[in-house]
């Protein structure tokens, strides 16, 4: 690792002994004050995500899913999505060729609160009721909005201006606020007091769940006290696989995981190490690992509670070499699924000198979600059930009871055993593709954790076209583009997100916090 800044950055790197980073400055600090009072990494993963529902609700809130791996002595993972409600039948939605985005038919049960109060059962050492504390006082004493969250709200207002409940709760004035503008969120707050209570036990099985089944109700929707009694947070093991000196993790399916580490099972059939930093062979390299994985992920990843197949089955030595072998140099390939046999997102990293590191994840999914705010109570549902497919017999089918495919993913590094990163990328389909390069950019180019976040990305779009930050070589971008891909600079009005990561690297007793520039965030640490 050298300590050159070779790309242009607005951020340094932090060292020191307990690290925050996420995407928000207030929720950072806010985690980092939570280990200031004895608490530890998993304490201020718990803080700053709560307060993330409040500093940042244009991209998760209380009605969110999350997803976590934790370093508490050994590697945990745990899945707190939810699932479709039971009485949502698959013939609700006709004939229709895709899913709603909005409207209760996109709601899935949220697991983020019960994935705040299973993370604090596991190794939390302050009291529940303190951990909200700071996300109730910004809600209550109101906040001045952060650049990125007030750009977007406007776009939100214009998206959710047909749901009363969403304008009354987010627009009061008809208009989203300035940036600076202070915002009070007073439903929020007094629901964030009912969690904090009953550890999240209102939210499931109390007043706030008989609060969602009423609007539900109300508005035609099939969401159920039922749906959300049932619900239950899940500790899984993570995946893994082997990368030159580290071994990367990731959460099983239903989450995307899988797909960063299928490209990064790929890559390590070629000396990316030897290549020139952003040449046309290293990005080739990647961009056709990460199609191909893709292709695997997008036909196989669901919920693994009604999977026709086990989709570990991809990440078989003899799988990944023979799709690395079906990479040619000279041209872009044309990927199909492997067969198998039968059978809007936060993100942030939190580190201790005790040894703990969390790497948390929470989202709506699309902005605010689906639109849906369960009246005065604050709580936007988000949109997760857009991530169902609709094509008979795909294993991401839409069925009732059943959690859909998944974009949010956590990340994490291991040495030898030893916990080494967590980090994560934050953005749609953009996330694994951060997780890979960010990896590349630190075991085979050898940048510290703030230049391999800083450094220009890639992103495979749906439809298989590229889309490059400025910063990547023009000749590069032709040489890609003559072996067939089609490759275009990121479009002058953003509407192409390249995601935002954050870091927490161990060092000799110490970690180093990195924060991506293309965000609000910052990395804070003692």
């Amino acid at each position: 690792m050298h300590w050159n800044f070779p790309y242009r950055s607005q951020r340094m790197p932090v060292l020191a002994r307990n690290i925050v980073a996420t995407g928000q400055p207030l929720a950072a600090q806010a985690g980092l004050q939570a280990i200031h009072d004895g608490g530890n990494a998993i304490d201020a993963a718990i803080c700053a995500a709560a307060m993330l529902t409040v500093v940042e609700p244009t991209a998760n809130g209380l009605g969110s899913d999350a997803f976590a791996i934790a370093w508490n002595g050994s590697l945990q993972g745990l899945n707190a999505s939810g699932r479709s409600p039971a009485g949502l039948a698959r013939s609700a939605f006709g004939d229709a060729r895709e899913m709603s985005r909005l409207g209760w038919n996109a709601v899935t049960v949220p697991g983020a609160v019960s994935g705040w109060a299973a993370m604090h059962a596991r190794g939390a050492t302050l009291p529940f009721e303190r951990l909200l504390e700071p996300a109730i006082r910004a809600a209550t004493q109101g906040y001045p909005v952060s650049p990125m969250a007030a750009a977007g709200w406007a776009r939100a207002v214009s998206r959710y201006g047909e749901f009363p409940a969403w304008m009354a709760t987010f627009a009061p004035n008809g208009r989203a606020p300035a940036v600076g503008e202070i915002v009070r969120l007073p439903d929020h707050a007094a629901t964030l007091r009912s969690i904090a209570r009953t550890k999240g036990e209102s939210f499931y099985r109390g007043e706030l769940a008989d609060r969602i089944d009423a609007a539900a109700r109300a508005e035609g929707g099939a969401m159920r006290s039922a749906d959300l009694a049932s619900h239950a947070p899940l500790w899984v093991e993570p995946w893994s696989i082997d990368y030159r000196d580290v071994a990367l993790h990731e959460l099983p399916p239903n989450g995307q995981g899988l797909a960063a580490l299928l490209a990064l099972g790929m890559l390590r059939h070629f000396d990316l190490a030897s290549m020139q930093v952003d040449g046309v062979d290293s990005l080739h390299l990647q961009i056709e690992a990460m199609r191909a994985a893709f292709v695997d992920a997008r036909q196989w990843i669901c919920d693994p509670d009604r999977a026709p197949a086990d989709a570990s089955q991809l990440l078989a030595p003899q799988a990944l070499a023979a799709r690395a072998r079906a990479i040619r140099m000279d041209r872009a390939g044309d990927w199909t699924p492997t067969p198998l046999p039968k059978s809007g997102t936060v993100y942030l990293a939190a580190a201790d000198e005790g040894g703990h590191l969390v790497s948390w994840i929470q989202s709506n999914y699309e902005g605010f979600g689906s639109g849906v705010v369960v009246p005065g109570t604050g709580i936007a549902m988000q949109n997760r059930g857009a991530c169902f497919s609709l094509e008979p017999g795909h294993p991401n089918e839409y069925g009732p009871g059943k959690r859909p495919y998944h974009t949010i993913i956590p990340a994490f590094l291991t040495r030898r055993g030893s916990p080494l990163a967590a980090f994560g990328v934050m953005g749609g389909a953009m996330q694994p593709q951060g997780h890979l390069q960010v990896v590349v950019r630190i075991v085979d180019q050898g940048l510290n954790p703030q230049s391999a976040i800083d450094a220009p990305r890639w992103q495979v779009m749906d439809d298989g076209s590229v889309r490059v930050e400025r910063g990547i070589p023009e000749a590069t971008v032709e040489g890609l583009r003559a072996r067939g891909h089609r490759v275009d600079f990121e479009p002058a009005d953003g509407s192409v997100f390249f995601g935002g990561a954050q870091m927490a690297w161990r060092i000799d007793g110490a970690f180093i916090g990195a924060s991506d520039p293309r965000r609000d965030g910052q990395a804070v640490g003692f």
